[in-house]
């Protein structure tokens, strides 16, 4: 493919997205399941119901009864099984066994213990419960899942906030936004980011890591009026960003011992809705009492710009349901479907996945 010629992709505002699985996603924060209350969600089309068992482990389930349909959010449960509310058939919360079919009779040679419904595993980190989503019908995977992400951290001692938003958009949209270098001085202007009077070349170097790619650790651009701020420890400031299938940017800022990291993941909700979550921890000013307040302030800012922005994107989808990419500035957004494409070729075929990326690259634009 010609690496400098514009590219149209077909919308996924008509259907071109797929989903991928095989994923850790984010569900829900820790704090909104408690006790023996049930939460619903919905994640990737999949409708889930949550809670907690008596040991306080998190657990979600298909919210459908394999009998008839029926949501099992409706029903009881004791802090081991929940029951449905419509025949009563109950399920272990985390494996999603059938325990019991009151309508049975002693003669009856229905196997109760061979009927499950959909589970997914369950894992928290960072004040999130992360579900393991390897089909829509949440079937056991056939292995054990890899172990879920984690935001880096490099001291016992830091702070930590949490934003989230609805995006509505696809997934597709919602990502390329995410990682496009070039928006900034003009959807995020403000004095505390950046003006347009800002713009200026720049040059990153790039490289592949397992099903993803990195932008390598580099000084942060001067025209980023935060990272000025770190010049009072007298240290070297870097900064490195990564991209891993299926959703996930991450972030490290490193100033001598102290650091700075965040990750955003961009989660389906259906396919013209979508979850974002970004959490940041940091060690930086830890002296100032206001840090976390003034990032929760400004991010949801920053976060509502991006909103404002695929709001007003929506009707131009829907006439022109193909995009132009352009290099370099929109190169990564380039790499993110070659890698989408990679990953669902190698789920097909059962072959290792090809990546996109052959080696080191280096990317100018201006922004």
């Amino acid at each position: 493919m010609d690496q400098t010629a514009p590219l149209a992709l077909s919308s996924p505002a008509q259907g071109g997205d797929e989903f991928l699985w095989g994923f850790w996603y984010p569900v829900l924060r820790s704090n909104q399941i408690s006790g023996r209350r049930l939460v619903t969600s919905t994640r990737l089309d999949v409708p889930l119901v949550l809670g907690r068992n008596v040991a306080a482990k998190a657990f979600a389930l298909r919210d459908v009864c394999p009998h008839r349909a029926f949501p099992l959010s409706l029903g009881r449960y004791d802090g081991q099984t929940v029951e449905c509310s419509y025949h009563g058939w109950r399920f272990d919360a985390h494996s999603g066994q059938c325990s019991l079919v009151p309508s049975v009779t002693e003669h009856s040679k229905l196997q109760c213990d061979r009927i499950y419904a959909g589970s997914f595993p369950c894992a928290e980190r960072d004040g999130y419960v992360w579900a393991y989503f390897d089909n829509p019908e949440g079937r056991s995977p056939a292995a054990c899942p890899p172990p879920a992400p984690e935001l880096p951290k490099y001291t016992g001692r830091y702070r930590i906030v949490h934003l989230s938003a609805t995006l509505a958009c696809s997934m597709d949209t919602a990502i390329i936004g995410l990682m496009d270098p070039a928006h900034g001085p003009f959807v995020h202007r403000s004095w505390w980011w950046r003006s347009r009077r800002s713009i200026r070349e720049k040059q990153k170097s790039f490289e592949p890591i397992p099903q993803g790619f990195r932008m390598s650790p580099h000084t942060p651009s001067t025209n980023s009026a935060p990272y000025k701020l770190l010049k009072v420890y007298g240290a070297a400031v870097t900064t490195q960003i990564d991209f891993v299938l299926p959703n996930m940017r991450t972030e490290e800022v490193r100033c001598g011992k102290y650091w700075f990291t965040n990750r955003t993941t961009i989660t389906p909700i259906r396919r013209d809705l979508c979850q974002l979550d970004f959490c940041a921890a940091w060690n930086l000013f830890s002296w100032f009492p206001l840090a976390a307040p003034l990032l929760h302030f400004f991010g949801k800012r920053f976060i509502a710009q991006d909103q404002r922005v695929i709001e007003l994107q929506k009707p131009g989808l829907t006439v022109q349901p193909r995009m132009m990419l352009i290099d370099d500035a929109d190169r990564q957004a380039r790499w993110y479907f070659q890698l989408k494409s990679a990953y669902l070729a190698s789920q097909r075929n059962g072959a290792p996945m090809q990546h996109p990326l052959p080696g080191p690259v280096t990317l100018r634009w201006r922004s």
